[in-house]
């Protein structure tokens, strides 16, 4: 079946899927790009509360998380262009996407866990800005995000904590 746009929903469905995935992954090669090279000796060097996790932790939490993301961007994506708040559900995800990236540059590269800070709370928020808005078109998608606003909350405890100790 063709929509009135003229594009099936199978083509619709993949072209959602490569942007998601794209643009996740951006996300997440940024990130990466910024942490790594930082972990020693910097972040190695800084004190750290007893709840820290192990290094270990945070490659497959991440890309769990990453992964329920791009599958929450898909949804919202290969929905049809006139569906109500569907603009508002992807702006919203694009927040906290483009904040989710942001904040490796500035506790990693900039070598700042203040500067983390300032990005982390807003990133939360924007994640719950997020959660809301996108539970209006898709109930499924806006659940996959839930896991990303419970790790980012304890990420910005632990954020608080490594800018307090150092």
């Amino acid at each position: 079946m063709v929509s009135p746009a003229g594009e099936s929903g199978a083509r619709r469905s993949l072209r959602a899927a490569a942007w998601s995935v794209g643009l996740v992954v951006t996300a997440l090669a940024l990130g990466q790009l910024a942490t790594f090279p930082n972990l020693t000796p910097w972040y190695a060097s800084l004190q750290k509360p007893a709840f820290n996790p192990p290094n270990e932790i945070f490659g497959p939490v991440w890309t769990a998380l990453y992964a329920l993301m791009a599958l929450a961007l898909w949804r919202i994506l290969r929905l049809p262009a006139a569906t109500p708040m569907r603009t508002l559900a992807i702006v919203a995800f694009l927040v906290q996407l483009a904040l989710n990236a942001a904040w490796s540059f500035l506790f990693f590269a900039a070598h700042n866990p203040l500067l983390g800070l300032f990005d982390i709370v807003p990133q939360l928020a924007a994640i719950l800005v997020a959660i809301a808005a996108i539970w209006r078109v898709d109930r499924l998608a806006a659940v996959c995000l839930v896991p990303l606003a419970l790790w980012v909350a304890f990420a910005s405890l632990l954020n608080f904590e490594i800018w307090r100790l150092n």
